[in-house]
């Protein structure tokens, strides 16, 4: 887990992090958002928001840690919501979560 955490971390440092549900929302409907990191304790109706424009506009997502895990390692207090900005990222991160898995 903290190896993917890690990597969504880089990924900020890089700039290639979006936050929060309201610059994700825009991040996937610009086409901007490979992947959708999705706290594990967001409320139902802000994960169902989230998932609904992930499937519409055909974006991958996952739910990976807690909110203050994310927001932690994107430099804010809390946070439900992240974007991945970028096909590398969003490939090592699966990796990594996936390594978890097995």
């Amino acid at each position: 887990m903290e190896k993917a955490l890690g990597m969504i971390g880089l990924a900020k440092r890089a700039g290639k992090v979006v936050t929060g549900e309201f610059l994700c929302d825009k991040a996937i409907k610009n086409g901007q958002s490979r992947l959708i990191i999705i706290a594990a304790d967001i409320s139902e109706k802000g994960k169902k928001a989230v998932c609904d424009a992930c499937n519409y506009y055909k974006v991958d997502y996952i739910e990976f840690g807690t909110s203050q895990q994310l927001g932690k390692i994107t430099g804010a207090d809390r946070r439900v919501v992240v974007s991945i900005n970028d096909e590398n990222f969003k490939n090592a991160i699966l990796s990594k979560i996936e390594r978890i898995d097995d």
